[in-house]
């Protein structure tokens, strides 16, 4: 899909609801809450609800279709990947009559505050100053905290290999203070105002329409992990910026990436895949070597987790296949 230039979006398509996007896969214990928690989360907007369900085997489905009949569903008939799901349900939308004007790409173990939605939106298309590189704001994201309240460090600077070895040598939270060393932005004042940032966490954004005119489809190679990363660094490249909105906030439940070898994995594979497609064989090769330094460091601390990363990292077949469940 061919860019315009940002500085000039096409209105004529800004119109209609907020799509509210949700990929769904066995999420019936966080469903039910996400739904109810939505009318104040979006406050203030108009929106419809579209739900691309990867081919549950609990009742997430049946809960949707009974808690939030309005809903459109898209059944995508297998577990086809976060950014496939997202796709289906960005199609779905955009078939509705009307289009949509914005997409709010979100997990369902988000639980917005009241008016994020709003927030997030209406700080869509804002131009940026030459301090932030021009262009103009193409996906905001909000303050993300826990359960027990901690706020989550969910900004990131692109992948460098200075930054994979300062994370590798240092530590990502210690390392974070110094961009040059870290990808985690971990500068309490970034997160006390509206910074701009490569990429960021991806549980909840708002996607303008022009931008997703200009970037097109989400990236279906990444099955899981650095398809939000991905997209947020191509929208980078044609002029449209990721901006946190720290009046903007939500409650983000979490995963278990962090605790489960599969998942770890996979996150680092497609780390490292998605650095190679954006650099050449010599700095892919170096920073392979510093993520895999990293990983081999945390395992012989006992962390099982980066045990088997560090192991996949080492086969000289892991990036050459598409990794995935």
């Amino acid at each position: 899909m061919p860019s315009r230039h940002p500085a000039e979006p096409d209105r004529s398509q800004a119109t209609g609801p907020v799509a509210v996007l949700v990929v769904t896969w066995n999420s019936a214990r966080v469903i039910p809450e996400f739904l109810a928690s939505l009318p104040e989360g979006m406050a203030g907007t108009d929106w419809h609800l579209v739900v691309a369900d990867n081919d549950s085997a609990d009742d997430t489905v049946d809960l949707i279709r009974s808690l939030a009949p309005d809903a459109t569903v898209v059944q995508t008939g297998r577990n086809a990947g976060y950014a496939a799901g997202v796709n289906a349900a960005l199609a779905a939308a955009a078939g509705r009559p009307g289009g949509f004007r914005a997409a709010l790409v979100c997990n369902p173990d988000i639980r917005m505050r009241r008016g994020a939605a709003k927030l997030l939106v209406d700080a869509l298309g804002a131009p940026l100053d030459g301090r932030d590189g021009g262009g103009r704001v193409g996906i905001s994201v909000p303050l993300l905290y826990e359960e027990d309240g901690t706020l989550t460090h969910s900004l990131r600077r692109e992948s460098r290999v200075t930054r994979a070895l300062g994370e590798a040598v240092i530590g990502n939270r210690r390392a974070g203070r110094f961009p040059l060393w870290s990808e985690l932005v971990t500068d309490p004042s970034a997160y006390a105002r509206a910074t701009v940032a490569d990429w960021a966490t991806g549980a909840l954004m708002a996607i303008s329409r022009e931008c997703l005119d200009a970037c097109g489809a989400w990236d279906e190679s990444f099955f899981l992990y650095s398809e939000e990363t991905e997209y947020c660094l191509r929208a980078g490249d044609r002029g449209y910026a990721t901006r946190l909105e720290p009046a903007a906030s939500a409650v983000h439940l979490g995963g278990d990436s962090q605790v489960s070898p599969r998942l770890w994995t996979l996150l680092t594979l497609n780390r490292v895949r998605l650095y190679g497609r954006r650099h050449g064989a010599a700095a892919t090769a170096a920073f392979r070597a510093a993520v895999l330094l990293r990983e081999t460091s945390r395992a012989a601390l006992g962390r099982p987790a980066s045990l088997a990363a560090a192991r996949a990292l080492a086969s000289p077949s892991a990036l050459r296949a598409t990794p995935g469940p």
